[in-house]
């Protein structure tokens, strides 16, 4: 008896007009039909549909999936391997554009909203980017972090580029701090301790003493924010949280 057009359209998901549609186009006839004259489709007529369906989502219109399929020097075999490399090249470009998607996604939360060529411009070799999820899970919960999030969403390029030469205006004058063989307890020390944490209240979030001595305890503690500092000057963190430590105990 076959299956009707209802039946058809349930399997498919397709829409009885679409299948409607293909009959009177020639894309697919039914083999059958009723007694009544309703239209009745057998297996080879799903495994066209089958095909048909396979190429439309891929983008083909009809006329071209009419031509596949009629091509009398095609076997089964040959439609169904074009389908994979299709389908395979179309799933490679998928991931393609769905890790492009995900690292803008990073990107805005990160609120670096610049082009690769700018990123360059403005961090070189740097990724600030690299740690966005280890941080989100650090303090992702506190208001530092969503301050920090608000205002890195209105910073422009010209903003993380004022940043850039104003961290590396205060790298190269605790160096020469350093390189004077200025205590840490100092009042130049204390001084530049200040500035540090005004940097971090003027462009990510307040900063009250107490989580900038917390931040000075961190540049010790970890590996990759002593490794920061000491590419600037080697002792560099020991000393910065040392200072940091005394400009807060000096304004308590």
């Amino acid at each position: 008896m076959g299956y009707s057009v209802g039946q058809v359209a349930e399997f498919a998901g397709v829409t009885v007009r679409a299948l409607h549609h293909y009959d009177a186009i020639g894309l697919l006839s039914p083999g059958g039909r009723s007694a009544a004259g309703h239209r009745r489709y057998d297996d080879a007529d799903l495994d066209r549909l089958q095909q048909i369906l396979f190429y439309r989502e891929l983008g083909f219109p009809l006329d071209e999936v009419a031509a596949i399929l009629d091509d009398p020097d095609a076997d089964p075999v040959a439609h169904l391997r074009r389908q994979h490399e299709l389908l395979t090249g179309r799933i490679a470009r998928l991931t393609e554009m769905a890790e492009a998607v995900e690292h803008a996604m990073e990107a805005r939360r990160m609120g670096i909203n610049l082009t690769p060529e700018e990123k360059f411009e403005v961090f070189g070799d740097f990724d600030p980017e690299e740690h966005a999820g280890e941080a989100e899970r650090r303090w992702g919960g506190t208001d530092a972090w969503r301050q920090s999030q608000a205002r890195a969403a209105r910073r422009t390029k010209e903003d993380w580029l004022r940043i850039k030469e104003e961290s590396e205006d205060w790298n190269r004058r605790y160096a020469e701090l350093m390189d004077a063989g200025e205590s840490a307890d100092g009042e130049r020390a204390a001084a530049l301790a200040e500035e540090h944490r005004l940097h971090i209240c003027g462009w990510f979030y307040d900063c009250p003493y107490e989580m900038h001595v917390a931040l000075g305890d961190m540049y010790v503690a970890d590996p990759r924010f002593t490794a920061t500092y000491e590419a600037v000057r080697p002792g560099m963190a020991a000393h910065l949280r040392d200072a940091i430590t005394a400009n807060a105990l000096r304004r308590l």
